[in-house]
């Protein structure tokens, strides 16, 4: 595979980091903006009434459980997860699509402990999408790494 398209795959594969970044500050301020218990009350009405539709419906007796042990605290850390993470990955892909030197061994460092949270994460719950965010996370690191030696290579040697 040539240099141009290599580079093709990881300004799309990091600009897609970019568009997860934004969701998360999304989805952190709006979980700021929403009170625990609106939270609870729509999950468990929403759920409540899919259950009495279809009552082994999968995803709202999930929902409820989920509902049901969402507390202040859980919700506190979600929004602050979330938010933080969106912002340092933001900041990440910022500097990596402007070619900063500083944000390629930033990025190494911060993906492979996003991606240690995320397999210790997954320990507890199995949930294979975090078996999905590490691969991905990974692969970026893998043409991260591949970037920054070429960009390296361009620089002037004093």
């Amino acid at each position: 595979m040539n240099e141009k398209r290599i580079h093709q795959i990881f300004a799309v594969s990091v600009s897609l980091k970019g568009l997860h970044a934004l969701f998360e500050i999304v989805t952190g301020v709006a979980l700021y903006l929403t009170s625990t218990e609106t939270i609870v009350g729509s999950l468990s009405r929403w759920s409540n009434r899919e259950i009495a539709l279809e009552r082994h419906d999968w995803i709202a007796t999930h929902l409820l459980r989920f509902a049901e042990g969402f507390s202040v605290e859980k919700h506190h850390f979600y929004a602050f997860y979330l938010l933080s993470h969106g912002i340092v990955k933001l900041v990440l892909v910022f500097g990596l699509l402007k070619e900063k030197l500083w944000a390629y061994p930033a990025s190494f460092v911060i993906f492979g402990l996003f991606i240690a949270y995320q397999l210790y994460r997954y320990s507890f719950t199995h949930d294979f999408s975090l078996i999905v965010l590490s691969i991905f996370d990974l692969f970026v690191i893998a043409l991260a790494v591949h970037e920054y030696r070429l960009l390296r290579k361009r620089l002037p040697t004093h």
